[in-house]
């Protein structure tokens, strides 16, 4: 296969989606972007892409609903799903975002990874833990970003990093599916650690999905 230019400053909009049936078409490779709505997910997107404003962010956690799809190269795609675990909404709405979420991380064939995010301060809430069950059962590689490390000192930042590790070591003793790093939007902290995985992930020989054989 020859290799896809990936550029994240060119990143453009393409379109959003209320759940896996309104996606676009399941082909190519794509990695998605997942976190609670505080862990700071838009601003890693618009850091990583060198595009303020790219991915929304606003005061009021959780007012993304939709699954947003960003081209960054032919067939390549970064997805921003809808923020979790702390948006003032109805329990009924929440629950829909839940099915909707686990829909796309088992069943898109197209995504290659899982870009989870989750504040330093507070890594591996229950919401994160149930992230990474879906992933687990969808056989789905994660790298998990420690968001916000300027928050802490360069001890404690580095001391929070070795717990998560030996945590997700204990989920993965082969090491083969999950992975993080600490990360700062603010000071541009990790920003080629991620584009390395993010690269690593959509260079992947995906196959187009078959066509439903005629009954």
């Amino acid at each position: 296969m020859e290799s896809v230019p990936i550029n994240f400053q060119a990143a453009e909009f393409t379109t959003s989606a209320p759940s896996l049936k309104q996606c676009p078409e399941d082909s190519g490779c794509e990695v998605a972007f997942a976190g609670r709505s505080n862990a700071g997910k838009s601003s890693a997107i618009n850091t990583l892409t060198r595009t303020r404003g790219l991915a929304r962010t606003s005061k009021t956690p959780g007012r993304t609903q939709l699954i947003n799809f960003f081209a960054v190269g032919e067939g390549r795609r970064i997805v921003d799903l809808p923020g979790y675990g702390y948006a003032k909404v109805p329990k009924a709405m929440k629950v829909e975002w839940d099915k909707h979420l686990a829909e796309y991380l088992q069943q898109r064939n197209s995504l290659g990874g899982l870009i989870l995010l989750m504040d330093i301060r507070h890594p591996l809430q229950d919401y994160d833990q149930q992230m990474l069950n879906w992933a687990a059962q969808a056989g789905l590689p994660v790298h998990v970003l420690l968001t916000k490390s300027d928050k802490l000192k360069r001890g404690p930042a580095q001391n929070m990093l070795l717990k998560v590790e030996q945590r997700l070591r204990d989920m993965d003793p082969g090491r083969t599916l999950l992975s993080v790093q600490t990360f700062s939007s603010l000071k541009k902290d990790g920003l080629p650690q991620l584009e390395a995985q993010l690269k690593h992930w959509l260079s992947a020989d995906f196959t187009e999905p078959e066509a439903p054989q005629a009954s």
